[in-house]
């Protein structure tokens, strides 16, 4: 989710912020997440050197296919191909670098280079303390920012975050939209799984074996919802048939890993 706004949805504008069971199910991982970049980085370094992502038999039987390969950026780019040095790949891990001060969109979300319709996606994530971040989808370059045409899965520190969250801004939510209808992530420091399924405009939000939300695009219903909340200015929001997807740089440290996708 993008800067949080008081009152929440009072204040649309092109500041507006935006900010699962997977195919593979990863054990908790229970090292601390450390504010000093180095020290989280090489801290996950140390911890996940096993972590190479490789497809199994059984998963290639079923038509998934990796978005990271787990040594490099290939198959994403920045979004309007603003840099991405903020984020590293190495030893299986895809890691947002974290700042104390830059928060801005000057910062760089990451966006696949294919483009997707009907799919199941997954992907293990942890989250840095009072970080905030999100997984968007059927983004288009159309606009200043990817929230403003794709849906995001938002990932947020539910507990300690700096600011009030709203129950749409929780872990879970299809964020400024739907609230989660369960609390189902782990402690900050542990590994969480994310699922996403879009097919043909019904979508679904998986965290750790729970659904955490479920709609329907285009319905009467969705209209009357964006009408009435934060995207009500913002008519390219989840307007698009398909997308690329989108990892957010919010200035929060996040460490992703087996992030898999299966076309449907």
């Amino acid at each position: 989710m993008k800067k949080l706004l008081v009152p929440a949805l009072s204040a649309m504008a092109v500041t507006v912020m935006s900010c699962g069971g997977g195919a593979t199910k990863e054990t908790k991982d229970t090292t601390a997440v450390h504010a000093d970049t180095t020290a989280a980085h090489a801290s996950a370094a140390v911890v996940d050197t096993s972590a190479i992502t490789a497809l199994s038999e059984a998963d290639k039987a079923a038509g998934w296919q990796l978005l990271f390969n787990g040594t490099s950026k290939d198959g994403w780019r920045g979004f309007k191909n603003k840099p991405t040095d903020t984020w590293i790949a190495e030893n299986g891990i895809l890691h947002c670098l974290g700042s104390a001060t830059d928060k801005s969109d000057k910062r760089g979300d990451l966006i696949t280079d294919k483009e997707f319709e009907n799919f199941e996606l997954t992907a293990d994530w942890k989250l840095a303390a009072q970080g905030n971040s999100g997984i968007l989808y059927m983004v288009t370059e159309a606009f200043d920012a990817p929230y403003l045409s794709g849906p995001e899965y938002q990932i947020i520190d539910d507990n300690n975050f700096p600011d009030k969250l709203e129950d749409w801004q929780k872990t879970g939510a299809n964020y400024a939209m739907n609230p989660p209808l369960v609390a189902a992530s782990n402690p900050i420091g542990q590994w969480n799984t994310t699922r996403i399924v879009v097919n043909k405009g019904h979508v679904e939000h998986w965290l750790n074996g729970q659904k955490t939300a479920g709609y329907d695009l285009w319905t009467d219903e969705w209209k009357k919802h964006k009408e009435e909340g934060k995207w009500k200015d913002a008519k390219g929001y989840g307007m698009s048939k398909k997308g690329h997807i989108a990892l957010q740089d919010h200035g929060s440290e996040i460490w992703l890993k087996n992030i898999k996708i299966k076309e449907l």
